[in-house]
């Protein structure tokens, strides 16, 4: 089968020849359909991911397709089954061996595509929000990032929420796509002073950060007293400097957030959580942004356009 490969460290990934992966004990083959691609993708090519595999190995962490082959210790869902599971790496590819506790059923109404753009994306912004936050109706919620891959989705939850949205972003294009996702005012990164319009708003009670560097100092100098930072992610490469200080005199929560993180030690949020966004997805209550769909084989230019930021939502590839 093909499969898109890190050979070695340090080396550009390629689309090579593998043997087809037989199911063992606590796996279940699943022939790809849709594979959504993340910035955590990227990191792993330069083995700077908190949880990059040895190499050889394929990239490709969520997946929606068809049950190939049973888990052989059974009790996983038979051949022919429509499902989606977050597997870590392994998606850009024919065929993957994903670990069968991990499989969610798919209903035929739910798209592959729309399926392999929720788990991360998705199960990221309603966990940090839901869960770390404690996001409430009628509050601030200032989203930075505000049309990339998890960005829009943080837009999107926190309306359902009954939050009121200030999306950040960069450019009137990718501000136009987090105003469809629900967002109620909009700041140009590029142009705006972010301090001085998120206080002009009233400031900020929770603030959804996967950027870093000077927009997260600039909206930590806009929160709230009692607010809540979310730290996601440093897609900036500017991993900022935090004054606890100022977090002691306004009461700021400074919260890390590695949604990954919680399938090894309280896997029960994660798995909670996607049954909520799974009915939300039937429901018609989220309907996840893809910018672009391309084959196994371009799936170099897939990365290409989360490196040079060229994508807004999601990147899904199709073998």
């Amino acid at each position: 089968m093909k499969a898109f490969t890190v050979r070695e460290k340090g080396a550009e990934p390629a689309l090579v020849e593998v043997e087809k992966p037989l199911p063992t004990k606590g796996c279940t083959l699943v022939r790809v359909h849709a594979c959504g691609l993340n910035f955590a993708d990227l990191l792993m090519v330069r083995g700077t991911y908190q949880e990059t595999p040895e190499p050889p190995f394929t990239l490709g962490m969520e997946v929606a397709g068809v049950v190939a082959a049973e888990d052989p210790a059974g009790g996983g869902p038979g051949v022919g089954t429509r499902v989606a599971v977050y597997g870590g790496n392994g998606g850009l590819s024919e065929y993957g061996l994903f670990p069968t506790e991990r499989l969610v059923s798919l209903p035929d109404s739910v798209d592959f595509a729309d399926a392999a753009a929720l788990p991360i994306a998705y199960g990221t912004s309603h966990v940090a929000l839901d869960h770390k936050a404690r996001l409430q109706p009628g509050e601030t919620l200032l989203v930075l990032g505000a049309a990339g891959g998890v960005g829009l989705t943080a837009v999107e939850i926190g309306k359902l929420m009954g939050a009121r949205v200030i999306a950040c972003a960069r450019g009137a294009d990718k501000l136009a796509v987090a105003r469809a996702a629900g967002a109620d005012h909009l700041i140009d990164a590029e142009t705006d002073d972010i301090r001085a319009a998120v206080k002009a708003l009233g400031g900020a009670d929770v603030v959804y950060d996967p950027v870093g560097g000077a927009q997260f100092e600039a909206a930590f100098r806009a929160t709230n007293p009692e607010g809540r930072i979310l730290v996601i992610g440093f897609a900036s490469g500017d991993i900022p400097e935090v004054k606890p200080n100022h977090m002691l005199v306004k009461n700021i929560d400074l919260l890390g957030f590695y949604w990954g993180g919680y399938m090894k030690f309280r896997p029960a949020v994660v798995t909670d959580s996607l049954a909520q966004l799974f009915r939300w997805l039937e429901e018609g209550r989220i309907r996840p942004h893809i910018s672009h769909r391309l084959p196994l084989d371009q799936a170099a230019e897939g990365l290409d356009l989360l490196r040079r930021r060229a994508s807004t939502g999601k990147v899904i590839i199709e073998p």
